[in-house]
């Protein structure tokens, strides 16, 4: 097949997996929770969190962008359902008869499934950080407390990681599901992946395993982007962490494709 043909292929591939993760039920709403939330539980604890002294040891980032934290869990569900959906209607196979490039039938869905957590993530991020700019001053995130301007270069890494985190965490699930073929397994696996570690870690009382555990937890490594004070006492730099969280997506997108060509619909 030459270049031309695959590339034709490929935009009719992306053009049906847009107008069905467009028409599902439920994408609407829940990309509207997404925002809602992460919106929500930022302003929250960018209205809540203060610091009261030089040396308070807050990051201004991370409180501001707290929601991201809840928000996850919504595109989690999200990217779920825009696999496993047709896995449990059946359609699969009509999906793969039209399109027999599995591969690229996944690439697609991961496509479509991450435009639209990162403009669903972008107006949810843009939105928090606009809250905690406006309310952190007023809560002793001041120079006098050791805190320079809040909008930096730092906060826009912060800002700018964490939609590529919301992103990363829809592929990996995308390529969850599309190993395990059933969304509510993966939804468990998803969820159980980015919550259960960092509860794991906090039992584990070996001080280097804890590190360790935290450098490979998805959800803790991926979320070092937003830290902007006190990197050097994190076990990953921001964007080694971001890479850690990116590792997982794509390795479960990898096993995903595999399984595609491997085992039947």
């Amino acid at each position: 097949m030459s270049g031309a043909v695959k590339a034709s292929a490929f935009a009719d591939a992306l053009h049906a997996e847009w107008t069905k993760l467009r028409t599902l039920a439920g994408t609407a709403w829940l990309l509207a929770a997404a925002v809602v939330l992460t919106v929500g539980l930022s302003a929250v604890s960018a209205a809540t969190v203060t610091c009261d002294g030089a040396g308070c040891g807050e990051d201004p980032a991370k409180v501001g962008l707290l929601g991201v934290l809840a928000g996850q869990a919504v595109v989690a569900v999200l990217a779920v359902l825009a696999v496993g959906e047709e896995y449990g209607t059946g359609m699969i196979r009509v999906t793969f008869a039209a399109m027999p490039r599995r591969e690229a039938v996944l690439a697609a869905k991961a496509a479509v499934v991450a435009a639209v957590t990162a403009a669903a993530g972008v107006l949810a991020v843009a939105a928090s950080a606009l809250v905690a700019l406006a309310l952190e001053p007023g809560n002793g995130f001041t120079a006098g407390h050791g805190y320079g301007h809040l909008a930096s270069a730092a906060t826009l890494r912060a800002a700018f990681g964490s939609v590529l985190y919301l992103v990363l965490v829809a592929l990996l699930g995308v390529g969850v599901t599309a190993l395990l073929r059933d969304s509510a397994a993966a939804v468990g696996t998803v969820l159980g992946l980015l919550y259960l570690f960092p509860i794991l870690a906090q039992v584990i009382s070996n001080p280097d395993w804890h590190r360790h555990t935290m450098q490979l937890a998805p959800m803790q490594a991926g979320l070092d982007v937003q830290s902007t004070i006190g990197l050097a006492g994190q076990p990953l730099s921001p964007w080694q962490g971001l890479g850690v969280l990116a590792l997982w997506a794509f390795g479960a997108l990898g096993l995903g494709g595999l399984t595609l060509r491997l085992r039947d619909a």
